[in-house]
């Protein structure tokens, strides 16, 4: 197989320099409308961006272990070409999408994403905010490995997805022309995602395309300004905290159940998920906490997120 070139790491000059290119703007025409930026905010997003990279590297050693086993096993071979290649980056981006979906759905995969989401402001930085837990990834590109694509070209497709989500986290780019707002992920598509208004919760998934949530039905496009952040906002910039608080959120409501299948919906449920005799007994402003927006709901209904949950974005 030829060797395919680590394309985050070549792209670590490009991402400091629009970032300073992002920070200079704001100061050079500041714009009271947009979240901007905070030093402090920033920071953690920068160091939740070195720590992930860290952890990737120890969740790497076993999740390569299984994924060159089942590449061994399987009869298929998917060679790389110069028109593979761009089929293997289509196939990935499909999974991503379900991933990404997965991840906004079931709550403990949720408590890894949510890292993401945690910050208040949509800038460059808010793209490096990475969790460190990143093993619930993994399964959702089983299918590519068993239908013969080599782990190495995953981890390709992978990350040049993750290198063009960079540059949709910015306020700075408005809305581009038609052709390419209804194919691509965009800036504009993007500021959706990360909004924690109702309407805007758990929609816009896909990671190059955007066509994926316009199959699906997760599409939204972006009609009013976002409030960017969780729907319960966690007031930190401790590290820490940031990659571990909706683990110790679970934790907390897995001791507090009263049976089994609650300890199991707390884990496996919707972010927002509580019991029916739960939600029934409390106070509307307590479910609203909870889950955001009252009856807001995203893809297959489930609303959002305990500690999680997203805004709503500016036309």
């Amino acid at each position: 197989m030829p060797h395919l070139p680590d394309v985050v790491l070549w792209s670590v000059p490009a991402f400091v320099v629009l970032t300073v290119v992002e920070m200079v703007s704001y100061r050079l025409h500041p714009d009271e409308d947009a979240a901007g930026y905070e030093a402090k905010d920033a920071a953690t997003s920068v160091g939740m961006g070195l720590g992930s990279l860290v952890f990737d590297a120890l969740w790497k050693i076993p999740i390569v272990a299984v994924y060159s086993a089942v590449y061994t096993l399987t009869p298929l071979r998917v060679p790389v070409l110069w028109w593979t290649l761009p089929l293997m980056l289509l196939v990935q981006d499909f999974f991503y999408y379900w991933s990404h979906r997965g991840h906004h759905v079931v709550r403990v995969l949720w408590a890894c994403h949510v890292v993401h989401h945690s910050s208040e402001k949509f800038n460059f930085t808010t793209a490096l905010r990475q969790p460190w837990t990143t093993w619930t990834v993994w399964p959702f590109y089983l299918p590519m490995i068993a239908l013969g694509v080599h782990p190495a070209a995953v981890a390709f497709c992978s990350g040049a997805n993750l290198v063009y989500q960079f540059w949709v986290h910015t306020e700075r780019v408005g809305k581009l022309p038609r052709p390419f707002e209804y194919v691509l992920n965009t800036p504009s598509h993007h500021r959706v995602h990360h909004a924690s208004q109702g309407g805007y919760l758990d929609r816009n998934f896909g990671g190059i395309l955007i066509i994926w949530d316009r199959v699906f039905g997760s599409f939204v496009p972006e009609t009013e300004r976002p409030v960017y952040g969780l729907t319960k906002n966690i007031h930190t910039f401790n590290p820490l905290r940031v990659a571990t608080h909706e683990y110790a959120a679970i934790a907390r409501d897995v001791r507090a159940a009263g049976s089994w299948s609650e300890r199991a919906g707390r884990v496996f449920r919707g972010p927002g998920w509580q019991p029916a005799g739960a939600v029934a007994g409390q106070p509307p402003e307590k479910t609203t906490e909870k889950t955001g927006t009252p009856g807001a709901a995203g893809p297959a209904g489930v609303t959002k997120k305990s500690t999680g949950a997203k805004k709503e974005p500016v036309a």
